[in-house]
């Protein structure tokens, strides 16, 4: 068993994280969901401003998901994104002890 936290609110438009925290098991699905206060779809093209992160203990965030549902190079792929505009969720399908951490969203997104 393992938790995982997230948070996060951001100049402008605030982003809302929920649940707070997780408790996991091995193999389990764990999504999080981040609502923004205003769409994320900036011009209403296909990309969706939105980027999701993990931080490990005395380590920097880690770039997991950009464009809402874009995998950054390496992550492994039980790890997706979904959502549009204003509503965005972030799932892991089986999770593992190595995915324990924090998890941010965030308004564009910086490698």
């Amino acid at each position: 068993m393992f938790a995982l936290q997230s948070s996060g609110s951001w100049a402008q438009i605030t982003l809302t994280q929920s649940p707070g925290s997780i408790t996991a098991n091995l193999g389990d699905t764990v999504t999080m969901s981040c609502k923004a206060s205003q769409s994320l779809n900036y011009s209403n093209n296909h990309y969706n401003y939105l980027a999701w992160y993990q931080q490990k203990d005395q380590q920097p965030p880690k770039l997991l998901i950009y464009w809402a549902s874009t995998r950054a190079s390496g992550i492994p792929d039980r790890f997706s994104g979904s959502g549009s505009g204003t509503n965005f969720k972030l799932t892991i399908n089986g999770a593992t002890v190595e995915d324990e951490g924090k998890y941010y969203c965030q308004q564009g997104y910086s490698s």
